[in-house]
């Protein structure tokens, strides 16, 4: 191993730097380069053992017992810090996961604004009085639902982790963050940041290991109250199965193929814009990207020609590089996987526009081509199976009934997008879609108020906005006599 790679060897475990006890030390590699940049800690079982140890101490000790106020501070605390990182948490962003810099820097500039959020929700946690007869006083209370195992995934690390470790920390749970082994390298600098907010010991505790071994010890850990999961939705199942030990608490999120609808009388400029835009962002890596182009046959030719001509014109290059607009897939397997796909795609009888295969110009990079798929039908398999590439399809449709058919035609249901000029279509057909977020006239609005997650197979409960607190809490009822008398039928 090189000795000016990134070192993060050892675990964060107790709010001290450990060791693996049963895991290893790896190499993340650049997919920009498909080079080796850092060296990266996994977690075994008895590691992952440590870290539940450690948050359910921290969950019974100081934690448990500050109030609200004091994990706000803490919180905005941690949000100033993220702030004042956020130009080199975007670096190492980009280069662990290939995002290209642009994107990187964009999306972790507004990620202290969700520290804040969650800042302001945290003092805020209350029940309710219930009225009943002057006899008793009933009230609700909001506690923790305790320890929570975080399982997030490589397409966005610092995103997704700040989309559970924000409503955790606020709600007074600890947690246990089991990061996807091919993308460890932010979540260790997070973990100094919390360190350095003023975090108890023990309440984040950063595990990053293999789904099969680390994960699965985490799901079925006895001892973790909650796991809360983004990623695909087959390991979403297996995670229901684990976590039946103790029946924990579960909140998914797990992908999509999300209808985007342009209808005939769309503003065409701004709906090309976003088709592009939501087609190749992140080489494709997004639940939320609408990999289905849903287009009126009346401007299906004209969609198809632009779409492809545009295509050609992405900027294909390092993640590093401020000029890149599409940097590579995330890892090896990822790439395998899209090759795949296109191969499908071209024998399922899908028109190939354009792209199609690796760029084999830019070095021992994970680089696709942008890629179109014409005169697709909602029953081929790219139409249907989350690919996670640079990968479009698009599919003509004649009437409006038609176009809600052909999107609700699918086990996810994610977020959706259309394009109308009419106001009342808009609401109509918003209001037909089976999704948990549609969009109208504009694509990928995601803020920290908003509530995120998805209908059918695309998830349970919700990220983001006040929603984004419920799978984090447990409500309790008391009842108080207030006469001193008890009396039922049992009384003597």
């Amino acid at each position: 191993m090189s000795d000016d790679l990134l070192r993060h060897e050892k675990l964060f475990i107790g709010g001290e730097w450990v060791a693996p006890r049963d895991g290893e030390v790896v190499a993340s590699i650049n997919p920009s380069t498909g080079k080796e940049w850092a060296t990266a800690a996994y977690a075994g079982v008895g590691d992952i053992d440590r870290a539940v140890e450690a948050a359910n101490d921290a969950f019974r000790g100081p934690w448990r017992k500050m109030s609200g106020t004091d994990r706000s501070n803490i919180l905005r605390k941690l949000g100033d810090l993220y702030a004042a990182n956020a130009g080199r948490l975007a670096e190492l962003e980009s280069r662990d996961n290939g995002m290209p810099i642009r994107d990187s820097r964009a999306g972790i500039a507004g990620h202290a604004q969700y520290y804040y959020y969650y800042s302001g929700l945290a003092a805020n946690i209350s029940g309710r009085n219930i009225q009943m007869d002057p006899s008793v006083h009933v009230y609700t209370s909001r506690e923790p639902v305790g320890v929570v195992g975080a399982i997030t995934p490589w397409n966005a690390p610092l995103q997704t982790v700040m989309w559970k470790l924000a409503p955790a920390l606020a709600t007074g749970c600890t947690i246990v963050l089991k990061v996807a082994e091919q993308t460890p390298i932010t979540a260790f600098e997070l973990a100094k940041l919390a360190d350095e907010a003023g975090v108890p010991k023990g309440v984040i505790n950063v595990v990053p290991g293999l789904g099969a071994t680390a994960g699965a010890h985490l799901v079925a850990h006895p001892n973790v109250n909650k796991i809360s999961f983004t990623g695909e939705h087959r390991t979403a199942q297996e995670i229901m199965r684990g976590a039946a030990v103790n029946l924990k608490r579960l909140s998914f999120e797990c992908g999509g193929k999300s209808p985007h609808i342009i209808f005939d009388d769309a503003d065409l400029e701004q709906a090309l814009n976003a088709a592009t835009h939501s087609a190749f962002a992140l080489c494709g890596q997004s639940c939320a990207l609408g990999s289905r182009l849903l287009v009126h046959e009346s401007i299906y030719d004209t969609v198809v020609e632009e779409i492809s001509r545009r295509s050609k014109n992405v900027r294909i290059g390092s993640a590093l590089d401020p000029a890149t607009q599409m940097g590579p897939q995330a890892h090896s397997e990822q790439l395998e996987k899209t090759l795949r796909y296109l191969e499908i795609g071209k024998q399922e009888g899908a028109r190939l526009v354009t792209g199609g295969e690796r760029i084999s110009n830019l070095g021992d990079g994970y680089f696709v081509k942008p890629t179109v798929f014409a005169d697709v039908t909602n029953s081929m398999r790219i139409a249907r199976e989350e690919i996670f590439g640079p990968v479009v399809g698009v599919i003509k449709f004649k009437t409006e009934e038609e176009a809600v058919n052909i999107a609700n035609d699918t086990q996810y249901g994610l977020v959706a997008g259309l394009w109308t000029q009419n106001v009342g279509r808009a609401h109509r057909v918003a209001a037909q879609i089976q999704a948990g977020m549609v969009w109208v006239n504009t694509y990928r609005y995601l803020r920290y108020n908003i509530p995120y997650g998805g209908y059918k197979i695309s998830g349970l409960n919700r990220e983001n906005g006040s929603e984004g607190l419920e799978p984090y809490l447990e409500t309790k009822s008391t009842i108080v006599n207030l006469t001193g008398n008890y009396a039922d039928a049992y009384a003597q």
